[in-house]
């Protein structure tokens, strides 16, 4: 079988559409050897966390070969690499990130579009109008003309029913991991050497997540306020909200108490969670939410929000809250870290319960959908 996939976001994103991408691509080529497969990219940028592809013989990496597809990626990307999916004779293409070419349908080529969430119809004032049209013209076509549909999370699911109108039968829900090096223990000569390079604290709390108004760090930041022992790590990058939580922190002389990493490698960022204390991650609403996941396997304990699909990813021992609730967040990092065996249990029950989540599983359910369309 030789398998397509939109790979842009794979080199060019390093959050969850770009996790989801490589990770996606570098489990199907490690457990199915036999098969190939052909990452589409219309830039091919430089990118640590796709190594993992030089030392697989079975990805091949394609980019535009003429004149008009390099001055126009992204035509090439949503119209004319459907010529290429043929020369390549691909039989399945799986978009990704909410898309497929326009045109596949007409071929005997087989599509599946991966739908991570559609936040853009639910909070609409979150994103510009035009950027809401594009959303909406690419994801109702890609979700009407593919032969199936991946949404990574019963709440996805129930939204593209509810406001796509697609049949039930034509979804699949599948979950997504996140990289293996969150699933193994980093070395403590490792941990003390990210801990000195990033100078973290000996004590912290985890944030996750591009520092964004739906992310929700600014509640957080509040709870922190009210809680003098305790410092956090934010690992993110951000825009406007981000400069209003800065603001927050200097208003309120948080700034010995908090600390903003971006650009880690993937092991550092590894090292970072197995060293936190917890992750806190109040966000008002997520397709999934990876962080989680990697926070379960850190073995550390979540607290994350009530509603949506939190408790999809968090299982039924993470601490769930309302989001938008200072007092809650509070409690539930006193609750925590007072409670020892609470504690314990919280981690112990995690980690089994994101087992679910393997790299194996995952790989199994993304072939078994494959295989149906063939």
């Amino acid at each position: 079988m030789r398998i397509g996939f939109d790979a842009k976001r794979a080199f060019t994103n390093n959050t969850g559409l770009g996790n989801y991408s490589r990770d996606t691509i570098r489990i199907l080529s490690n457990f199915y050897k036999e098969y190939k497969f052909f990452a589409y990219t219309p830039i091919k940028t430089k990118n640590r966390r796709l190594e993992f592809i030089e030392n697989q013989n079975n990805i091949f990496i394609r980019s535009p070969q003429n004149l008009i597809g390099n001055l126009l990626k992204s035509y090439w990307r949503s119209k004319s690499m459907v010529r290429d999916l043929f020369n390549n004779k691909i039989d399945i293409y799986h978009g990704l990130s909410h898309e497929i070419p326009l045109g596949i349908e007409k071929t005997n080529i087989k599509s599946v579009v991966t739908i991570h969430d559609l936040i853009y119809i639910r909070y609409p004032k979150l994103f510009s109008s035009i950027d809401r049209k594009i959303y909406d013209k690419k994801f109702r076509s890609s979700c009407a003309r593919s032969n199936k549909i991946i949404a990574i999370s019963k709440q996805t699911k129930r939204d593209i029913i509810d406001f796509f109108k697609i049949p039930e039968k034509k979804i699949q829900v599948i979950y997504q991991g996140c990289n293996k090096i969150f699933q193994k223990e980093i070395s403590k000569r490792r941990k003390k050497e990210i801990k000195d390079k990033y100078q973290l604290f000996d004590n912290y709390l985890l944030y996750v997540g591009t520092i964004e108004e739906r992310k929700n760090l600014l509640t957080l930041l509040k709870s922190l306020n009210n809680l003098p022992e305790y410092n956090l790590i934010i690992i993110g990058d951000g825009k406007s909200y981000m400069k209003k939580c800065q603001k927050y922190i200097k208003t309120n002389n948080l700034q010995k108490r908090t600390k903003f990493l971006s650009g880690l490698d993937i092991e550092e960022m590894a090292g970072v969670y197995q060293q936190a204390k917890m992750l806190i991650y109040p966000s008002i609403f997520e397709g999934f939410g990876i962080p989680i996941i990697e926070a379960l396997f850190s073995k550390i304990p979540v607290i994350t929000t009530k509603q949506g699909c939190f408790k999809e990813a968090g299982g039924p021992a993470s601490i769930y809250i309302d989001p938008l609730s200072e007092d809650e967040i509070t409690s539930a990092i006193n609750l925590i870290e007072n409670d020892h065996k609470l504690r314990k249990y919280i981690i112990e029950e995690g980690f089994k319960y994101v087992k679910k989540f393997s790299d194996e599983k995952i790989a199994r359910n993304i072939m078994d959908l494959y295989t149906s369309l063939s």
